[in-house]
């Protein structure tokens, strides 16, 4: 008898099959049997799933003599299923990895429940990937198992039957079974919450819900999309055979008219002169079902209101007037728009022929997110070292808390910004400005870029044309022969900008102003950061902060974040940073020990604040050695990522660390602590010397003091070794021989020691 018995109905699929089956059979969980359900499909699923069948012995082929439907397609798939838990997954959608082996440590926490309600995200065919909206409900906190009079924002959920795991014999012993029609999800998932005597959930994303470019089958102009009517008719029937259900029928009732609504208002359901007869059975359905008293919510009473008074012609009349009103009111904002944009053209004109100040300086980093990275340091030195210098910082609106007291707070396209443009001595970006902005004569660039290179950058880029994404490298060029001074931290680095960046500026290869705050930062400070974070005092933090892959529209953990928790055991946390590029976090259910900071403003205390990075190929390896904390490297894509993008060395013969080639190795070196290791230790010192000889601690000082103040070279502030540097310690080194150094594990793979 299999754990798991996974459902997979396929009808016009093929072009999708084979990676839906695919995620099934690769799970690292492998105790499944893989129901394979042909409806009678005209394409080549029936044989797709033979192929399947022939090559791996937990698929079990059917072939149904007639074209039946998705509900027929389950129940034929059911009546086969043999595993303890029932799984439906869709012929076009996929299970996450790891998914089963997630969804079995939860099973086994929870006590077996009767159902378990899991997490999705949907995936479009653009490559974006969207999390559920509605994840908050499946939060792991609280008492589990549960019923659902405990947690009832469960019904809030998408009532569909691929999100939850079933137990086989709560399904048999309740009779439960698909109907046919569109909507047979309806009649599925309300009974089983609401028959359940045990429901747990799982706040991790198990399903990736493809979201087709022409749209799925409940997308599509037809007169069946009336069957929704009969299959409310079906959950109330369920509901008058249990008289202790009676409590829930205000929310079925509440729920039916959204779902009534939603199918009314959405103009690619219905066909052409059957919306009134939908609204009249509508009206008929909302008087049948209607618990006279229940209350509405004030968001719902429109949608009461047209069902329940069936106002076809009103409510059609209604849409007409609100599209006019949109259509308007875009028009308007439209000329708003292009008489601000010329209204701030001549003020940004006149200004450039105002004098410029010498005693302004105005800084920005990655356009516009926010005070930090070397711009932040550099504007802070300025103010330091130069008390008459008045400073501003250029932010987006909801950036603005994270410039501190002093600089004067712009926010982008605003007359203010372009004055300070126009008439600041001194511009200091990490990327360049606006292509509209004009360098005068007499101003000052300095570009501080962010990071030493790794992947290729610049002029490089012309030889992958997928991760340049239609890059002007006119314009880019434009851009460079703006500047004046370029910061640099290496001699890698220098190199690798004059020659990808080329240009008449002066390079200024004095360390990275940025990593200063390494030097400078004490042990309360350390402490101080971890306590905002809210690290558990006597754990290892992990800052794990993959980069930006250019293959990929959209986040993708590479690492099951939970499995590595759960591995490690209870004295190691994890700091997850997503790269800004993708605008997600890593983890869409954070807690005690898995921490997301991808919103935090400042990376440079995120390192601060851990014990060890985790990254790939991201620069910010370059700036952790200065902490010369451990570094572990997880590669398992090292040949996809240097094909697509490109690099100057390769990492894994020149690491920082111990180097991982896929998750199983990971925890591998953290288990037997060799990420921590006297060879890793070896390879962060060499790792060191190439890439960190300036980063002392006064980067910023040496920059401020050459460009700002006119300090000759040799006058300033001499670099202190690397040997004579004292970085503040993180707060498990002096742990090294505790407990926390290693896990009680399985025997390692023999050529774990191949990895360091």
């Amino acid at each position: 008898m299999p754990r798991f018995s996974v459902i997979v109905p396929a009808y016009k699929v093929q072009a999708y099959l084979h990676e839906c089956l695919d995620s099934v059979l690769s799970q690292s969980y492998p105790d499944l049997e893989l129901i394979a359900v042909d409806d009678r499909s005209p394409d080549a699923c029936g044989a797709i799933i033979d192929e399947f069948a022939a090559r791996d012995a937990r698929v079990r082929p059917i072939h149904l003599a007639e074209n039946q439907g998705l509900g027929s397609a389950r129940n034929a798939g059911l009546a086969e299923a043999t595993g303890d838990y029932l799984l439906f997954l869709d012929g076009d959608d996929t299970l996450t990895p790891d998914a089963l082996r997630s969804i079995a440590d939860r099973l086994k926490e929870t006590g077996e429940p009767d159902v378990l309600v899991y997490d999705y995200a949907r995936t479009f065919w653009s490559g974006e990937t969207v999390p559920n909206a509605a994840a908050a409900q499946l939060t792991e906190r609280g008492p589990a198992p549960f019923r659902l009079a405990d947690r009832p924002g469960l019904l809030r959920l998408l009532m569909v039957a691929w999100n939850k795991a079933y137990r086989r014999e709560f399904v048999e012993r309740e009779g439960f079974t698909f109907p046919p029609g569109y909507y047979e999800d309806t009649p599925w998932t309300y009974p089983a919450l609401l028959a359940a005597e045990s429901i747990a959930t799982l706040d991790r994303t198990c399903v990736h819900y493809r979201q087709r470019r022409q749209g799925n089958i409940l997308g599509t102009t037809s007169r069946r999309h009336f069957d929704v009517f009969e299959q409310y008719d079906r959950v109330f029937a369920f509901v008058d055979s249990r008289p202790e259900l009676a409590r829930w029928r205000p929310v079925l009732f509440r729920r039916m008219v959204d779902h009534l609504a939603k199918v009314f208002t959405r103009r690619d359901r219905l066909p052409r002169g059957s919306r009134a007869e939908f609204l009249r059975m509508a009206r008929a359905h909302y008087r049948r079902y209607r618990v006279p008293g229940a209350p509405v919510p004030l968001s719902s009473r429109p949608r009461h209101a047209l069902v329940r008074l069936g106002l076809h012609r009103t409510f059609r009349a209604l849409q007409l007037a609100s599209a006019l009103h949109r259509r308007t009111a875009r028009l308007s904002a439209r000329l708003l728009r292009s008489v601000r944009r010329g209204a701030l053209r001549l003020h940004y004109r006149v200004q450039l022929r105002l004098p410029l100040r010498a005693d302004r300086a105005v800084f920005t980093a990655y356009r516009g997110r926010g005070h930090g990275c070397a711009p932040g340091a550099l504007e802070q030195a300025f103010r330091g070292l130069a008390p008459h210098m008045r400073t501003a910082w250029i932010a987006r609106p909801e950036h603005h808390h994270t410039i501190p007291p002093g600089p004067r707070r712009l926010r982008p396209g605003t007359a203010a910004y372009w004055t300070a443009l126009a008439r600041s001595k001194y511009l200091v970006n990490n990327v360049n400005f606006d292509r509209r902005v004009v360098k005068r004569p007499g101003q000052v660039f300095v570009q501080t870029q962010h990071g030493t290179p790794l992947k290729h950058m610049g002029l490089d880029l012309q030889e992958h044309p997928a991760a340049a994404r239609g890059t002007d490298f006119d314009e880019l060029l434009r851009g460079v022969d703006q500047w004046d001074y370029v910061v640099t931290a290496n001699r890698h680095t220098t190199l690798t900008w004059e020659r990808v960046y080329p240009g008449g500026y002066t390079t200024l290869e004095y360390g990275s102003p940025r990593n200063d705050v390494f030097q400078r930062a004490t042990s309360a400070d350390v402490t101080r950061l971890r306590e905002s974070l809210g690290i558990p005092e006597g754990t290892v933090a992990i800052l794990y902060a993959p980069t930006h892959r250019d293959y990929r529209r959209s986040m993708r953990t590479a690492l099951d974040l939970d499995r590595l928790l759960r591995r490690l055991g209870p004295r190691f946390v994890v700091l997850a940073r997503a790269h800004h590029a993708y605008g997600a976090p890593l983890v869409t259910a954070p807690g005690r020990r898995l921490i997301d900071v991808t919103d935090h403003p400042s990376v440079e205390s995120l390192c601060l604040a851990s014990d060890a990075l985790v990254t790939d190929y991201s620069s910010i390896m370059f700036d952790y050695a200065n902490l010369d904390r451990p570094i572990v490297i997880h590669a398992d894509d090292w040949e996809a990522y240097e094909a697509a993008r490109g690099t100057y060395f390769d990492l894994r013969s020149f690491p920082p660390g111990a180097v991982a080639r896929s998750e199983d190795e990971l925890i591998d070196i953290f288990a037997s602590g060799h990420w921590r290791g006297s060879r890793s230790t070896q390879l962060r010192s060499a790792f060191r010397e190439r890439f960190c000889p300036y980063d002392d601690g006064r980067a910023a000082e040496r920059v401020v003091r050459r460009v700002l103040l006119g300090t000759e070279e040799a006058r300033l502030p001499h670099v202190i070794p690397l040997a004579e540097r004292r970085p503040v310690p993180s707060a498990a080194a002096g742990l090294a021989r505790s407990p926390l150094a290693t896990v009680p594990q399985p025997a390692s793979p023999p050529a774990l020691t191949d990895r360091l």
